[in-house]
């Protein structure tokens, strides 16, 4: 599906009692975001989010879609074999490789975040993006179903600027089968089932997260809304 690019809200976000407010309630010029197209997945569900919370949202099928972005994010839902195939079919991993140099702040989320690591096992072997170094492997869940579904806690590492305002066990949404498991010093979040998987990472200017903070009401728009601040003033690491 063909997405349009979205004009920025300028009233405030409130949720359950709390307020976001707007960038263009405050003066302040919004945020690009280019939203990767896997041919697959939720993009509408991830833009109208951004837009709520006041950013200007378009569709990258191309990499030349990808000039004038202040950041980038790589949906969830599908298979990882498919979406690498998709990807590399419209040069759109080279263009991701190239952006991350950059230092283009970049987010993926579920499948997304899975896309980020070396490779996956899903069906079939299969290399990814290599951002992260680190594989996406089935969940070891013991005797618990998969796909993994529903709210589930994280841990959050501490001191870690992402979850800046977030608290420490604060539920988000999942659904997935499959996990990411790298080195720890990327790791931002952890969660349980069955025992205990990657539930987002962080390094320098890329993001991910297992959980989907499109679907996770205010603290994933919380989530969402630090991504945008750090797209305009990406000073540090994550």
């Amino acid at each position: 599906m063909q997405e349009k690019e979205t004009t920025p809200t300028g009233s405030p976000v409130t949720f359950s009692g709390a307020i976001i407010r707007s960038y263009a309630e405050q003066g302040i010029v919004p945020p690009r975001i280019g939203i990767i197209s896997l041919d697959s997945g939720n993009i509408r569900s991830v833009a109208n989010a951004l837009s709520i919370l006041g950013a200007e949202v378009r569709e990258i099928r191309t990499p030349k879609e990808s000039a004038g972005l202040n950041g980038a994010m790589i949906p969830g839902v599908g298979a990882f074999p498919a979406a690498m195939r998709n990807l590399k079919r419209n040069g759109l991993d080279k263009a991701l490789a190239e952006l991350a140099r950059q230092g283009l702040p970049l987010f993926g989320i579920c499948l997304g975040m899975q896309l980020l690591t070396n490779s996956s096992d899903e069906f079939e072997p299969t290399p990814g993006l290599g951002l992260v170094p680190g594989q996406t492997r089935t969940m070891k869940a013991a005797q618990l179903p998969l796909p993994h579904v529903g709210w589930n806690r994280i841990r959050i590492a501490q001191g870690v600027p992402m979850y800046s305002g977030i608290p420490d066990n604060t539920h988000f949404y999942f659904d997935h089968s499959y996990a990411v498991s790298c080195d720890r010093t990327v790791i931002s979040a952890r969660a349980d089932y069955g025992g205990s998987f990657v539930a987002s990472v962080c390094s320098s200017n890329i993001w991910g997260t297992q959980f989907h903070p499109e679907k996770s009401q205010l603290w994933g728009l919380k989530l969402l809304r630090n991504f945008l601040d750090f797209t305009i003033d990406a000073r540090g690491a994550c």
